[in-house]
């Protein structure tokens, strides 16, 4: 009797062994390496989709507080500090609530000069390269019964990718010129007319307040579906987004 005991006890032992360092493990993996983050909002189409979901490198731009879990203020700036680059689609805590995480696109580094006009993004008084490159049709809640223009951008360091100009002449096509502060970046999002950004109440964002570069989509889902209801994955998952490299 005693052996049995002991024996399941031995098994119950080696099972919460097992749990902790898987717990530790993906604690490590979470802090150090990647974070999963979902896409709540429209503000990122066509490049992202509400039902997306991706994984952010939370090394690309080295370590601040708000990389680890609830935030602990153990130091100030970045250790292992990474520039972020013109282009780079970056999740980062809002600048006047740490608690919020935003996912939006560098457009403006430190020093530059930005402002839209007519609905072209100026960079440092030069207009970047638009061209019209198709329609955009979204789905569930965002389907406004309609398509809309699609516009390839390409930013003076060759990054290329589309945006939406839903709304012609819409408050966040002409704005006055923004001189983005040193150590802080401009953000904005893809789907212009839809996107809370540095254009408006955003601001600028401090280096110290990215969380992570997004790398790679690695589950979608639309229809305003829930990745939960399994039952509705043959008809709403988008199987040619899976494993996609964001751009």
């Amino acid at each position: 009797m005693s052996d049995k005991v002991e024996k399941k006890e031995s098994t119950f032992g080696e099972t919460l062994k097992v749990i902790v360092q898987a717990l530790l493990l993906a604690l490590v993996i979470r802090s150090f390496l990647f974070q999963p983050f979902s896409i709540p909002s429209g503000s990122m189409m066509p490049t992202l989709l509400v039902g997306d979901y991706l994984f952010v490198s939370k090394y690309a731009y080295g370590y601040s507080r708000y990389s680890f879990p609830f935030s602990p203020n153990l130091f100030s700036g970045r250790i292992w500090s990474g520039e972020p680059k013109r282009g780079d689609i970056a999740v980062f805590r809002l600048p006047r609530n740490p608690k919020i995480d935003y996912i939006k696109r560098v457009v403006g580094l430190p020093g530059d000069r930005i402002q839209m006009i007519n609905s072209v993004l100026h960079i440092n008084g030069t207009p970047i390269e638009r061209v019209r490159a198709g329609e955009f049709r979204a789905d569930g809640s965002y389907d406004t019964g309609s398509d809309t223009p699609i516009y390839r951008e390409t930013l003076p360091n060759g990054v290329s990718f589309d945006t939406l100009d839903q709304t012609p002449n819409s408050i966040g096509d002409n704005t006055r010129e923004f001189l983005v502060p040193a150590g802080h970046y401009f953000m904005m999002g893809d789907n212009r007319d839809n996107s809370a950004d540095s254009r408006f109440d955003v601001g600028y964002v401090p280096l110290e307040n990215f969380v992570g570069r997004a790398e790679m989509i690695f589950f979608s889902i639309g229809g305003d579906s829930s990745p939960l209801e399994i039952w509705k994955w043959p008809s709403e998952m988008r199987v040619g987004r899976l494993f996609e490299m964001t751009e």
